[in-house]
């Protein structure tokens, strides 16, 4: 292992262990619409585990640099959202938006002192493709395509359009495989019928979320 690993994943977990019940407390009152509403232990302990793996996975890809401040608010995010859509079929602007001002601020920040504009450049025209294709998907199919859900992959689009074409694709891919075979798998077990509406922030979440771990990334 190397020498300075075992620090930064330190550094990882106490963000964790800090970050996570706050997380928790905010999705858990979004989600029942109530300020007071106060997260179980067991809610608390999942999210905080959660952020931990995907703080763990951010700092892997990209190690300790600005681009790592938006893979890890933008994890942070994906909870709050994923969590938030499953209970209510809502992906809250509150959450969103200040995702898209401090990934971009971060990713600005990181080609300015390393120099990395052809990333910024990829990372801004992805997130324009993504949202108007996005858009258009949800003109034609409001039913299949919420404009919570067209913001959620402008996100994504900046995202993981800072690694690559190929991994916001493999990320589009793997979000809309990993979206129909939870949809079978419900109506299989008859927890849903042909028209209940399943919520597609997560599946694109968790799309996202393999693209970067199984793609090859480049950050030449």
């Amino acid at each position: 292992m190397e020498p300075g690993r075992p620090v930064t994943l330190g550094l990882v977990l106490i963000a964790a262990v800090l970050v996570g019940p706050r997380l928790s407390r905010v999705t858990v009152r979004m989600a029942a619409r109530d300020d007071a509403a106060v997260p179980s232990a067991l809610r608390t302990g999942v999210t905080s585990a959660l952020l931990a793996g995907l703080l763990a996975g951010a700092v892997g890809l990209t190690g300790l640099r600005p681009a790592t401040l938006a893979l890890a608010w933008a994890a942070g995010a994906a909870v709050v959202l994923g969590a938030v859509d499953l209970a209510m079929h809502r992906l809250p602007d509150r959450i969103t938006f200040p995702a898209y001002a401090v990934c971009a601020a971060a990713l600005l920040a990181d080609a300015a002192l390393l120099g990395t504009w052809a990333a910024l450049v990829r990372a801004v025209l992805a997130a324009a493709a993504a949202f108007a294709l996005a858009a258009g998907a949800a003109a034609i199919s409001p039913q299949g395509l919420g404009f919570g859900d067209v913001k959620l992959l402008g996100l994504l689009g900046l995202v993981l359009g800072w690694f690559g074409w190929g991994i916001l694709l493999a990320g589009v891919f793997l979000g809309l495989l990993t979206g129909a075979i939870a949809s079978l798998l419900l109506l299989a077990t008859r927890r849903a019928g042909w028209r209940t509406a399943v919520p597609f922030g997560p599946p694109l979440l968790a799309g996202a979320v393999l693209a970067l771990t199984l793609g090859t990334v480049s950050l030449g």
